[in-house]
């Protein structure tokens, strides 16, 4: 599920009485624009007296990562519906990019609480800088300074196939 982030920009339909309607922008993470074009429709449609048929999307742009190679942490307020009703989430994830860590959120629902992508709707991604801000522990133990992991049970390769004795694994 490779996911990217879409800036999608729509308005309502210019008419007499409104020829300038106030255009709406949205970030929203899909498969591709197709995706994102439809979940732009069934969000403004929620939030703005506005659906497709009196509808214009005016641009659709994807937006890349500035530093894709650095990690860095995410903080994501979401809202999903549960079979007994709908919650709000806020949730922290280690990644290099935001789309990234938006798959993480989509995988980490699906596991734990059996969300499907259609169920979760995305609040807010926000990257957060500071290492005081962080709220989860299962992030705050990956910001320690000089963070090392142990490598155990490394098989030296042997020179020759056969030899006279059992390789030492510890």
């Amino acid at each position: 599920m490779g996911l990217q982030e879409y800036q999608v920009l729509g308005r309502h339909l210019p008419t007499a009485q409104e020829p300038n309607p106030k255009l709406y922008r949205m970030r929203i993470f899909a498969k591709n624009e197709v995706v994102a074009k439809s979940r732009f429709w069934y969000f403004l449609r929620q939030l703005k007296k506005v659906k497709k048929a009196n509808g214009e999307i005016v641009g659709v742009n994807v937006i890349h990562e500035k530093r894709p190679l650095r990690p860095k942490n995410f903080g994501i307020w979401l809202r999903y519906d549960s079979r007994s009703g709908t919650h709000n989430m806020y949730k922290e994830y280690r990644e290099l990019t935001r789309a990234d860590a938006v798959r993480s959120m989509y995988q980490d629902m699906a596991a734990r609480h059996r969300a499907r992508f259609r169920s979760v709707h995305i609040l807010r991604v926000v990257e957060i800088e500071k290492a005081a801000d962080v709220r989860r522990p299962y992030i705050k133990q990956l910001l320690t300074p000089g963070l090392r992991f142990p490598l155990p049970h490394r098989v030296a390769k042997a020179k020759s196939t056969f030899v006279a004795h059992r390789p030492s694994t510890f």
